[in-house]
């Protein structure tokens, strides 16, 4: 950077470019000559706009967010101003402290001092927005009391609860009861329909280029149409959005339909556990429309023929086409 020159706040494509020379293992030094960059400017930025928790690990669009968020923040009042308590404070978040634990203690071992939990919170998410990786909950924004989710009438016509489910489908008693899910990717709009049939655990992935309604049903109806009848008997979704088509899927399958609690995700547990085995192949932050479709049933069948306890050791893929008299594709 020239001597005298007024200073420029980095870019957004300055910051990809560090990015990527800090991905080739290019030191500040190297990286400062390449952008007409003081290396002080490149400590600095890589320091303050890293991530909180995993040091090092730098992305452009996160660091230009850091940098937004603090630009906005700038002038607003300092909370916490005794340096002594910010220092306690800190270091005990880093430590996986609670902002009500720290709250607690500090009168224990500092006598004649004292700060509210919720002045901590206000410090943390208005002053160092850094620490925020450090609380159990990481939330970008805070949620507080009486500001939570609230129960709105659904969204979802003709919804049937999943406690009018007959008990058949709970006891796994019977082929044909089907859980769908969806997963998503942060950097794009790709996602996955995950369906699963509740005794054989066979899985079925479908990659959509986006999570819409239409696009769900008929990745659902395209995935399990050519099955018998008594092998798509009924199809457990959540609330969300992409599902409000259901009624199509069940004019096309025959299907019936039935919907979790509002916020009880986990009463379709079966798709639930296979999601998260599917993200041992496709961690979170993953680009999933870089990821092409044979890659997609790859993973499917990896899940589809391994053995599993629950199945006498036979694979789902096994299990499936003993019970329904057709092969799985």
């Amino acid at each position: 950077m020239v001597m005298g020159k007024k200073y420029n706040q980095l870019k957004i494509d300055e910051r990809g470019m560090i990015a990527v020379l800090r991905a080739e293992g290019k030191s500040a030094r190297e990286i400062g000559r390449e952008l007409g960059r003081s290396h002080s400017t490149i400590v600095r930025e890589l320091k303050n706009n890293s991530a909180p928790v995993n040091k090092g690990y730098y992305l452009s669009h996160k660091a230009q967010e850091r940098a937004e968020g603090r630009k906005r923040n700038a002038g607003v009042r300092v909370h916490l101003k005794s340096e002594h308590i910010r220092t306690y404070v800190e270091s005990n978040v880093k430590r996986g402290w609670s902002a009500v634990q720290i709250a607690g203690r500090l009168s224990i071992d500092n006598p004649g001092l004292s700060i509210s939990h919720e002045a901590i919170y206000q410090y943390i998410y208005i002053d160092a927005p850094d620490l925020i990786g450090y609380l159990a909950r990481r939330h970008k924004k805070r949620h507080l009391k009486g500001q939570g989710r609230k129960h709105k009438k659904s969204h979802i016509p003709n919804r049937i609860s999943i406690d009018e489910r007959p008990k058949i489908v709970e006891e796994r008693n019977e082929l044909g009861h089907w859980e769908s899910d969806s997963i998503v990717s942060r950097i794009s709009k790709t996602a996955l329909n995950v369906l699963v049939e509740r005794l054989s655990r066979f899985v079925k992935i479908t990659k959509l280029e986006r999570k819409t309604a239409a696009l769900t049903q008929e990745g659902i109806n395209n995935r399990l149409f050519h099955y018998p009848k008594s092998a798509r008997l009924s199809i457990t979704y959540d609330n969300g959005s992409e599902n409000v088509e259901h009624e199509l899927v069940n004019k096309t399958l025959g299907t019936k339909s039935y919907f979790c609690n509002p916020y009880h995700s986990w009463e379709k547990g079966t798709v639930e556990n296979t999601c998260g085995l599917i993200r041992r192949y496709i961690p979170k932050k993953t680009d999933i429309s870089l990821i092409d479709d044979s890659e997609i049933k790859r993973i499917e069948n990896d899940l589809n023929n391994r053995p599993r306890k629950c199945l006498n050791f036979l694979t789902p893929a096994e299990f499936f086409g003993k019970l329904c008299g057709a092969l799985p594709d």
